[in-house]
């Protein structure tokens, strides 16, 4: 069985180019209609977060912009902390959930690039605790039984929600949430091993089930590079694209920069109620600091994460450092999950590797171009990436849930109709 710390060899220099401070907006900024943008509408990004806020349905939002490489809008707007009276700022540090996802899977195909693992071998080559698999039948009586899964667990499925895992949104949601919750100062490797005891839902490849499958992915980094996931992502990602500001654990000189969470308060027409002040009482700066988790353990701000998006939009490469190949980065964006339903995305989408796609624009109900990416976070964040309009957006704002809001769907609009040329 191979053990990635005895194998992989030095491939990352430390020689790396030398490119002066990033700007506050994270990339260079530049009139709108030298980008062919119009300032006039872009205004109407403002507007529409304003009426959020107006309505406190959510405290504040940071939105970023930018069009060929330049920044075109970058607007901090209401509050990051009402009960406290502080206002949001443009640096404002955001938990991004979900959105860790696309940092985990570009890890893994660095070390793809490198050669270590084909798309199609058994994950198992590489976490022996996925081996003989066993799958949960329902049968006609409503009863369940296991059989053994015909389909190893795939690199490709793993990194598309397609590898079967048992999951917190369908199935037998209490087991899975018993069985997965960390425990102490438990590390990725334990939880791992206590993932891989639960049956799978489904034969691997068959259906798209969203899941925890991408810190299985991170664990992967970890076994392969023979690095913790914080470690590799700090080495290999942040540092070399100064992401200055994202960490699984926030520093404590940091957590005054922390947005505070708030939640929908259903007796009170939804508007906004306290769930998590961010402070030092945070899970985020106070958990053992011992699991990383890549499917939704970071936090970032827009300086850093348009930063890391950019980079995948001028494929795999931003001022110099290149962390991915282009045609790497293009199959990252080509959908690997054929017409199987993503009933979290919805119709016209498909999924990636560690990205949704978007296929049919009208079956999609979307004004982005087919071949657009993105993905969002249990906070209320969103990014997407444009390649046909070398577009990068981003909306950061921490409510949970946002299901009674349409903040993210309604950014897409305010963003794509300030495109002119």
């Amino acid at each position: 069985m191979p053990i990635g710390k005895y194998l992989l060899p030095i491939l990352f220099s430390l020689s790396l180019p030398a490119i002066a401070d990033t700007p506050a907006s994270g990339l260079p900024m530049a009139e709108p209609g030298s980008v062919g943008m119009s300032a006039q509408r872009l205004q109407r990004i403002d507007d529409f977060m304003q009426r959020y806020i107006d309505a406190d349905m959510v405290a504040g939002t940071v939105t970023l912009v930018a069009r060929k490489g330049k920044v075109v809008h970058f607007q901090a707007q209401g509050m990051k902390d009402v009960e406290r009276g502080q206002e949001m700022t443009t640096d404002t540090i955001f938990r991004m959930a979900s959105m860790t996802k696309p940092i985990a899977s570009v890890a893994l195909m660095m070390l793809y690039e490198e050669g270590w693992f084909q798309l199609d071998d058994p994950i198992s080559d590489w976490l022996p605790e996925f081996s003989n698999m066993m799958i949960e039948v329902e049968n006609a009586d409503g009863s369940t039984r296991l059989a053994p899964a015909q389909t190893p667990i795939n690199f490709t499925h793993i990194l598309t929600h397609t590898a079967g895992l048992m999951n917190s949104y369908r199935g037998d949601v209490a087991r899975y949430s018993e069985v997965s919750r960390v425990q102490g100062d438990e590390d990725l490797a334990s939880w791992t091993e206590r993932l891989a005891t639960l049956p799978l839902r489904y034969e691997p490849g068959t259906r798209w089930e969203y899941s925890a499958a991408t810190s299985v992915v991170g664990r992967l980094v970890e076994v392969i590079s023979g690095q913790d996931l914080d470690t590799f992502l700090r080495e290999r990602i942040f540092t070399p694209l100064q992401m200055r500001d994202t960490h699984f654990y926030l520093p404590p000189d940091k957590v005054g920069r922390f947005a505070t969470l708030y939640g929908p308060n259903p007796d009170n027409g939804n508007r906004m109620m306290l769930t998590e002040v961010g402070d030092a009482n945070s899970r985020y700066v106070t958990e053992p600091r011992t699991f990383f988790s890549g499917a939704g353990g970071l936090v970032s701000t827009a300086h850093d994460y348009i930063r890391f998006q950019q980079m995948m939009l001028n494929g795999g490469e931003l001022d110099g450092v290149r962390l991915l190949g282009t045609k790497t980065v293009e199959l990252m964006f080509a959908n690997h999950t054929g017409d199987l339903p993503l009933w979290l995305s919805g119709p016209g989408m498909g999924f990636g590797l560690g990205y949704s796609v978007v296929l049919d624009r009208a079956e999609a109900y979307t004004s982005d171009s087919e071949g657009s990416v993105s993905w969002g976070g249990a906070f209320g964040t969103l990014f997407w990436i444009d390649p046909a309009e070398e577009l990068v957006a981003i909306v950061l704002t921490q409510i949970r849930p946002y299901s009674h809001i349409r903040i993210r769907e309604g950014f897409h609009n305010v963003v794509n109709q300030a495109i002119v040329d």
